[in-house]
């Protein structure tokens, strides 16, 4: 931004609304009871609708662009004689383009308001002091342009390589004919087919959030999401630069002043493939008087990159050092709370953060594979798998297994999203296999072959009343299963898997694994998408 003052007019950030603000008035003068819309005048509205127009356009034609290119191939357009006056109309289209920025620089620089928010971005980049920043934080623009609030290289991290990344476990290699290089030539059609899917369709079908249509669809909504944060609940919105250059955007809402016993807790909560922390999961803890902090997936709305695994556990680390080193709370006091795809960032937090107090998972699955060979075609299945395990590893019960704290997985029993058959079959949840992984992972002499068929009956159940009457039948006794739990922990003092369990009756273990699943589980009655209650949103059980 720094730069002649036209250059700052011409080039500088949208303008979206003032936030309501004790520092900032009206342009007519009176007090602001609450913020309100930036008003452009006519010059300036009506170029940045032909700016906003060309940008819809690209953004459409870069999608398309393969079958574009298929169409003007076959009518003969792309060649010698006809590309030569192609690029001239473009060389026209940009230079009427750079005339219409003008015109809005121009009617930018007769505009009082943003004059005033100019000058307040321009000082703030200048001396970045709090009392900058707050008057800086009355103004919803765009994000590329907000100063960064926290960067990683603030603190020493233990977890990154030394080129500054964190690294996520590589897929095992197997030594044998398959690191010859004649199977290598053999399959290098495939791993280039891969490669291009997963950087084309496959990431933004796997996260249509990151797709600039869709966000530009949903611009009123967030705005709107982002003006309830900041003004209502007095929200901290926050730039956050990651170990690979990512910009993440961050918001989070400080109850610790409040006197509640749930403000001194912070929930990090992490969205769904198609959510924002401006209208999603961040309002359930909200309801309930956490401490809040959500961030934006990179690729989403004001956050930078793309959202493949590595990047994404990249912005996980960079909001929980901020949280840990900058809103100043302890790992101990800090609850993760994912939805859906959020599980992935959500269990590699409490797997490389093992200090974090709790997890909760809603509507989360196991794994990705399942879910991606079942909607696309069989004969793919081997490109498929290699696609999925190379690039989109999404392997949230290997991560699970990992953590050693409370953990609560909520199933939505109408799910339509993360079955493999349809919402009708509820033992096709992947939630189901996720319980099962870290029941027999942290109780393997308990999941034996009964205890596995009783927490499968379990799961089939269609109500709470056949859960009832399952329980019933195996005559579980919660009193008896804690004290066999409590006297194993007090006994040994070791680590999860356990091996409690081990000398006991087929019957005694189909009574703890049924009391165990309850515990690890709770059961909602509803779809995939459903906005969770707050009152459907508990801490884990722990011994």
């Amino acid at each position: 931004m720094a730069g002649p003052i036209w250059y700052r007019y011409l080039f500088g950030p949208n303008l979206n609304r003032t936030h309501r603000s004790p520092e900032t008035a009206r342009p007519d003068g009176r007090v602001a009871r609450r913020g309100w819309p930036y008003q452009p005048r006519s010059l300036e509205k009506h170029a940045d609708s032909i700016l906003g127009w060309a940008s819809a356009l690209w953004s459409l034609s870069y999608y398309s662009s393969p079958l574009l290119l298929c169409y003007l191939y076959r009518k003969g357009y792309i060649c010698s004689s006809k590309l030569v006056p192609f690029s001239q109309y473009v060389g026209t289209v940009l230079v009427c383009l750079l005339g219409v920025a003008c015109l809005r620089g121009w009617g930018r620089w007769r505009n009082s308001e943003y004059v005033q928010f100019i000058t307040i971005l321009e000082e703030t980049r200048k001396n970045h002091i709090p009392s900058n920043k707050k008057k800086l934080a009355s103004y919803d623009f765009d994000f590329s342009h907000w100063p960064a609030d926290f960067n990683w290289k603030e603190v020493s991290n233990p977890k990154l390589s030394k080129g500054g990344v964190s690294l996520l476990k590589p897929e095992p290699r197997h030594r044998g004919a398959a690191d010859s290089i004649l199977n290598t030539v053999r399959t290098l059609p495939c791993h280039i087919i891969s490669f291009l899917i997963a950087h084309s369709f496959g990431r933004r079908m796997l996260y249509p959030g990151s797709v600039g249509l869709l966000q530009k669809a949903m611009r009123p909504m967030l705005q709107q999401g982002q003006a309830r944060l900041v003004e209502e609940l007095n929200g901290q919105r926050s730039k956050l630069i990651a170990c690979d250059g990512n910009e993440i955007d961050a918001m989070f809402v400080d109850r610790r002043s409040e006197g509640g016993a749930n403000g001194k807790t912070l929930v990090i909560c992490c969205e769904g493939n198609a959510g924002f922390y401006e209208v999603g999961c961040m309002n359930t803890p909200l309801e309930g008087g956490y401490s809040v902090l959500g961030w934006n997936h990179p690729g989403f709305g004001g956050s930078t990159g793309v959202p493949f695994p590595q990047n994404e556990a990249n912005a996980m680390d960079v909001v929980i050092q901020f949280a840990v080193h900058k809103l100043g709370f302890q790992l101990t006091d800090i609850v993760v709370y994912a939805w859906s795809i959020g599980g992935f960032t959500a269990s590699w937090a409490v797997m490389s953060y093992p200090e974090i107090k709790a997890l909760v998972l809603d509507a989360s699955f196991d794994d990705l594979l399942p879910l991606a060979l079942k909607v696309m075609p069989d004969s793919w299945r081997p490109l498929v798998t290699y696609t999925v395990r190379q690039y989109m590893n999404l392997n949230n019960a290997e991560q699970l297994c990992k953590y050693q704290g409370p953990v609560l997985l909520i199933r939505r029993t109408k799910d339509e999203i993360i079955t493999t058959t349809g919402p009708e079959d509820i033992t096709a949840n992947r939630g189901n296999d996720l319980l099962l992984r870290l029941l027999q992972f942290r109780y393997p002499k308990i999941m034996t072959d009964e205890g596995v068929a009783s927490v499968r009956q379990w799961l089939a159940a269609g109500s709470q009343l056949e859960e009832a009457e399952l329980y019933s039948r195996y005559e579980v006794d919660d009193d008896w299963c804690v004290s066999v739990l409590q006297s194993y922990q007090t006994d040994t003092h070791t680590p999860f898997p356990w091996a409690v369990g081990e000398d006991m009756t087929p019957e005694g273990r189909r009574q703890l694994a049924l009391f165990l699943a309850r515990k690890y589980m709770r059961n909602f009655e509803t779809t995939h998408c459903t906005p969770l209650p707050a009152s459907e949103f508990h801490h884990p059980w722990s011994l």
